[in-house]
């Protein structure tokens, strides 16, 4: 299968490296050309200008994995239905608000194309690890059709599933990084308590490594906390600043119309913007740590 991906970043490079090292072809788009150029070092095929892209299919379907920042999506698809022909499939592999994924499809069926929605999670992980994949479409047969590059990029212990109309998929992944706020600000919570609690001195990588032997807190989000701290005991050189990349937000604007309470999430997310207006302490820079070693994220603003 042939497939295209604009947006080489810390995940789409990876997804771009695990597709060339398959028995897919991938095309590698981007705007800075240096970005490209790396990625024909893993066997993907350069596409400098978006008429390069159109060109390596030939006259095969087009299929364009978008793995950008979703408040430029739009802007690039409206950009994209101007030249693919009719019956392309768009792929979102990005964090994008469910509601605006709705609208988008409707747009780019209304053109004759097909929008599949894959919200990705794996981190800088994904490569090795193999990605977790949360899809939706309107149409089920576009999904079906990019199906044998979600396997492909779900090996070896990664997984996807497709879960119904367009937009779905991102409600799902929107829901799990929603849910990852919660447990991250618990776990960094606790570990400040160890921190400054009665009893100085407290070797915190030694509790995060017992904790991650059958506790019921073993998870890899403290698998993740453990390591940092191995590495940086007093967590030196992290600010404690914590970005908000979106999900969390529209999780709760979700919750607030459905009536559903959401006092962890809430309370996790209002950590964050309390940390971008200088409310910084231990915990916070354990979330800094945290998204470093998940998502590759910058330690500081």
């Amino acid at each position: 299968m042939k497939i295209a991906v604009q947006g080489l970043g810390r995940m789409g490079m990876q997804i771009v490296h695990k597709i060339a090292d398959s028995e897919h072809t991938v095309i590698a788009h981007n705007r800075s050309k240096d970005k490209i150029d790396e990625a024909v070092t893993f066997g993907a095929i350069s596409a400098y200008e978006k008429q390069d892209v159109l060109d390596a299919f030939g006259s095969d379907q087009v299929v364009l994995w978008l793995m950008l920042p979703a408040n430029i999506v739009d802007d690039q698809v409206d950009e994209w239905l101007t030249l693919v022909p009719q019956g392309s499939i768009f792929i979102d592999g990005g964090n994008s608000d469910y509601r605006l994924t709705r609208k988008l499809s409707d747009k780019i069926e209304a053109s004759g194309s097909h929008l599949v929605d894959v919200g990705t999670s794996g981190g800088v992980w994904g490569y090795q690890n193999g990605f977790s994949m949360m899809s939706g479409a309107n149409n089920k047969q576009a999904f079906d059709g990019v199906e044998p590059i979600l396997k492909t990029l779900a090996a070896p212990e990664g997984a996807y599933n497709y879960f119904g109309p367009s937009g779905s998929g991102h409600f799902v992944k929107m829901t799990h990084n929603a849910i990852e706020y919660g447990m991250m600000e618990s776990l960094a919570e606790g570990y400040r308590i160890l921190k400054e609690g009665p009893y100085p001195g407290l070797d915190l990588a030694a509790a995060g490594e017992v904790w991650q032997h059958h506790s019921v807190v073993t998870s890899w989000l403290n698998e993740l906390s453990q390591s940092a701290l191995a590495e940086n005991p007093e967590l030196e050189g992290i600010d404690g600043y914590v970005a908000e990349s979106g999900e969390a937000r529209w999780t709760l604007e979700t919750a607030k119309e459905l009536g559903i309470p959401m006092q962890s999430i809430q309370a996790a997310f209002d950590v964050r913007i309390a940390s971008q207006n200088g409310e910084q302490n231990f915990a916070t820079k354990m979330l800094a740590a945290m998204r470093n070693k998940f998502g590759g994220h910058e330690l500081n603003k």
